[in-house]
């Protein structure tokens, strides 16, 4: 009964320590956050769509599926959540007490006496009474650290897709450079063979023609370069997904289609959906935590023990044995601890505080980054229409030099430049091409997409 009374006892004492849950931070974020985007709180953002709805390129879509399911990096992230989540289930079970049998026995003899035997089979417990919250804010870093491995995984998801998309729209890029760059070869070709044919006739001389020559063997030194650009994108994408080196196929860069979600939302979904934020955010609530656990150091700590069992040892050897038991509760205080416990305290306050300065910064990053993204991709828009018109401006130019040219009213220089320059153009509209695409892959990123 007076155990009983004792458990009763420190139960209601427990419900005055000084445990209180996490508030959050809400004095980080600023109406401005986004700079000078204009925001829309009824609209869907970005941040609101799955991958599956801003990618919908089949062969793209195999690709991102293919890469979860084999990345090794994926593969960790799960892993240590399922290690934060045993640590979690321990922190849990400290709130119970720990039982342990220890069967112990023993023979002796005293000279030509009878040999004696004793033994004991106790069953022994002890438990720690939570007065102060020193279990309960343990139990929440636990939790904590589960939610943050989950944020991981998902930062680590969201960073290998759209690593597989950039580097699928790479190769795509890749491969419409080339197919420009072997055009251009065939054009420069084709213009070398018509400037012998005028120079046979008299209107040209060896020095035209050997520079148009020198201007085609740079293109086809391009068409090289590119190859080998390709195969390097090539080699590093199976490596994203997991599979050994092998051609990637993929489909033009003009199947993009963009997201109809254009708006970024509003701050607060950003908050709830970028996963580093939330980490960041984590991390400052685990490191609350970690305070009051450094504070509830400086409180006493009581400790209920006992132990039951069947023994032949009470004083005197007897036999058969006896039941019997003994119950104990200890209260520790602690007084001088060589500075320890202030140091650790302080510590604790110090880190909490670098938790905030580190969670306001990850903010103020995830803003910065929204907003480069999403101007990128209206001037990248706007610069694609300019692109578009020069290319079709130049070939114009080409087909009037080249007749001017074979009239006599033009030399070769007049052509080869009129070539050079629509070839820029051509590969200028293709890399613009890439640049928007990209730019909405680096949104969807920074809003932290699912």
């Amino acid at each position: 009964m007076r155990l009983l009374f004792l458990i009763a006892t420190t139960a209601i004492l427990s419900s005055c320590g000084i445990y209180r849950k996490y508030p959050r931070a809400t004095d980080v974020v600023s109406e401005d956050l986004y700079g000078d985007i204009k925001l829309s709180e009824d609209s869907v953002s970005m941040a609101m769509m799955s991958w599956q709805e801003i990618f919908v390129d089949e062969k793209l879509r195999c690709l991102i599926e293919q890469g979860l399911d084999n990345n090794t990096d994926i593969r960790i992230a799960k892993l240590r959540i399922g290690q934060t989540e045993v640590s979690l289930k321990a922190a849990r079970l400290a709130f119970l007490p720990s039982l342990s049998v220890t069967p112990q026995g023993s023979s002796s003899q005293f000279g030509s006496n009878a040999t004696s035997y004793t033994y004991s089979l106790p069953l022994t417990a002890s438990w720690q009474i939570d007065i102060f919250g020193r279990l309960r804010n343990a139990k929440e870093r636990a939790k904590v650290a589960v939610e943050s491995s989950y944020a991981y995984q998902k930062a680590v998801q969201s960073e290998l897709i759209a690593t597989i998309a950039l580097q699928y729209y790479t190769l795509a890029m890749l491969r419409e450079q080339e197919q420009v760059v072997e055009k251009s070869a065939e054009l420069w070709s084709e213009t070398i063979r018509t400037m012998r044919l005028l120079m046979e006739a008299g209107q040209y001389n060896d020095a035209a023609v050997s520079q148009a020559e020198a201007s085609y063997n740079s293109v086809l030194g391009a068409n090289l370069d590119i190859k080998q650009q390709i195969n390097e994108v090539e080699n590093s994408l199976s490596v994203l997904l997991g599979d050994a080196v092998h051609s990637v196929e993929t489909n033009s860069l003009s199947n993009w289609q963009n997201p109809q979600a254009l708006q970024v939302g509003i701050p607060l979904q950003l908050l709830s959906m970028r996963p580093d934020v939330i980490q960041a955010e984590l991390a400052l609530a685990s490191a609350f935590y970690a305070t009051a656990e450094a504070r509830s150091e400086f409180y006493p700590s009581l400790t209920l023990g006992g132990s039951v069992g069947w023994s032949n040892v009470a004083g005197v050897v007897t036999s058969p044995g006896k039941f019997l038991w003994d119950a104990l509760a200890s209260l520790t205080q602690p007084i001088f601890a060589n500075g320890r416990l202030k140091a650790q305290y302080r510590i604790a306050q110090s880190e909490q505080e670098e938790a905030k300065l580190n969670f306001q910064q990850t903010v103020l990053n995830a803003g910065a980054e929204v907003n480069t993204s999403y101007l990128q991709i209206q001037t990248y828009a706007q610069k694609t229409k300019l692109c578009k018109n020069q290319v079709t401006a130049l070939q114009r130019s080409i087909k009037a030099t080249k007749l001017l040219m074979e009239g006599g009213s033009s030399n070769y220089l007049e052509v080869l430049t009129a070539q050079d320059a629509l070839l820029a153009a051509r590969l200028a509209f293709i890399s613009n091409q890439y640049n928007e695409i990209s730019s909405y892959i680096s949104l969807y990123q920074a809003l932290g997409g699912g």
